[in-house]
């Protein structure tokens, strides 16, 4: 308790905003002992519970801390086949470490920037802390979507012995986190690794295959596959529905991102990909999803770039170090503010944002404060670009071309939260798909929960001639 918590280093700001190389930097070794060494190897381990992916979490500090990389690599792996992932990306403070026993009064062990050293460390090892897998069953299991739910399934399921093929829209793997994470918090050679790892499981993957289009649930069943795992996430963008939301300039954060992420135009022009981004830019909403936007528009040209959020500051959902980070590289925040309209000139680029003031009135159904405008605070800026990122839709595609899925009123599959069961018998679902945007460690839970399920159906099933 005499060792304070360590920090992870990150390049600085004035260095970083003129690139997309990644902005933190991870412990090294003798920082991540030290680290480590904070862990009270509680018998009671409530951080354990806070993870969805249930790893033994005081089991690899005390390899950290012991300097038995190798055994941390096993250990992490044993629950999570994507860690290199999940140590840059997910909210550990609300999570493992939220739990943790020194968390009020010490600052909790940094149990995420751990798991990203240990993930680092096999990444530089990569013959060590393989993870054993059992013999062939002889059935089948497809994935639909390679987001965070179905490379979390698709492992599990490759380690229990079946044969899997993942079913990718995209031309490339790895859904939200090669279109949605910016190269600076997520850089995708290290998804292409992680993928890679999964291939080496055996699992296959098919890109440019849109379920529902290119082929069916029925069809896959048809072919002779014994289950089906649906994981497509949550990419269909919500928008404001204000005046001068079809003005160009207007981008959906899920098509500044995905143009800007997957297609490389942060790059062109040695990419194909060009993207118009103004020299004042503004973007609405308070997530992770608005700070990556604000934070990939600075880098990519713009000068002034502003964050309007109708509430406040404590009810920004965003991670506590993505927000510090947006704010050291100069992104302006404007708090409970709102859009009301978007202007456009003579030839319909946007040109002003109309906005109004908020106030917090009483909490509404997520537990936040209600805002509620203030009369005659209305106010307008200029600005050349906007990008709204206040959240995604399920896309409804698989659930219109598959008969026997019920979905809900806002179109997310209805399925079991454990196992993931649908109403339909062999079809599974889970991730943002049943739950709606979540995040990348919730998804992963979800899709291992899923795999164990689908394990237990397969089980049932008589054996094939």
């Amino acid at each position: 308790m005499s060792i304070p918590r360590q920090h992870s280093p990150a390049r600085p700001w004035d260095e970083r905003i003129r690139d997309f190389e990644e902005v933190a930097l991870g412990f090294g070794t003798d920082q991540a002992r030290l680290e480590a060494d904070r862990c009270l190897q509680c018998k009671q381990a409530r951080c354990v519970d806070g993870c969805p992916v249930g790893i033994n979490i005081p089991a690899f500090i005390k390899a950290v801390a012991e300097s038995r990389f190798e055994d941390a690599v096993y250990t992490v792996k044993e629950s999570n086949l994507l860690p290199a992932i999940c140590g840059r990306v997910c909210p550990q403070e609300t999570q493992c470490e939220q739990v943790c026993t020194l968390a009020k009064k010490y600052g909790a062990v940094a149990i995420g920037a751990l798991e990203r050293f240990v993930a680092d460390w096999g990444r530089a090892h990569p013959t060590n802390g393989q993870v054993r897998e059992k013999q062939p069953t002889g059935r089948r299991v497809a994935v639909i979507g390679s987001g965070p739910a179905g490379l979390a399934a698709s492992g599990d399921l490759a380690r229990q012995g079946h044969a899997v093929t993942v079913f990718e829209a995209l031309h490339r793997a790895g859904g939200v986190l090669v279109y949605g994470i910016p190269e600076f918090r997520l850089p995708k050679a290290i998804v292409a690794e992680e993928i890679a790892s999964l291939e080496a499981l055996g699992v296959h993957f098919e890109t440019n295959v849109v379920i529902g289009r290119t082929i069916t649930i029925d069809e896959l069943f048809e072919e002779g596959y014994d289950a089906v795992f649906v994981g497509t996430g949550a990419g269909l963008p919500m928008f404001l529905g204000i005046p001068g939301e079809n003005l160009c300039a207007v981008y959906s954060a899920n098509e500044f991102l995905t143009r800007t992420n997957l297609m490389r135009a942060y790059d062109f022009p040695a990419s194909d990909t060009p993207i118009y981004v103004g020299k004042r830019v503004v973007v609405i909403g308070g997530g992770n999803v608005a700070m990556d936007a604000a934070r990939v528009a600075l880098r990519s040209g713009a000068e002034q770039v502003t964050i309007l959020y109708r509430r406040s500051r404590a009810e920004m959902p965003a991670r506590l170090e993505e927000v510090g980070h947006a704010e050291e590289e100069g992104i302006h925040f404007e708090l409970l503010v709102a859009p009301t309209r978007i202007l456009g000139d003579e030839r319909r680029y946007v040109s002003a944002i109309e906005c109004i003031r908020m106030e917090l009135g009483e909490p509404d159904a997520s537990g936040r404060r209600r805002p509620v405008p203030r009369p005659g605070s209305e106010f307008t800026m200029p600005v050349d670009t906007v990008v709204v990122a206040i959240g995604n839709h399920p896309h409804p595609l698989v659930p219109q071309t598959t008969p026997g899925i019920q979905v809900t009123s806002h179109g997310t599959i209805v399925a079991d939260r454990e196992s993931g069961a649908t109403a339909r018998d062999g079809l599974f679902a889970g991730g943002d798909i049943v739950t709606g945007a979540a995040t990348v460690i919730e998804a992963m839970g979800a899709g291992r929960r899923a795999a164990r399920a689908i394990g237990d159906y397969l089980a049932t099933l008589p054996p094939k001639p």
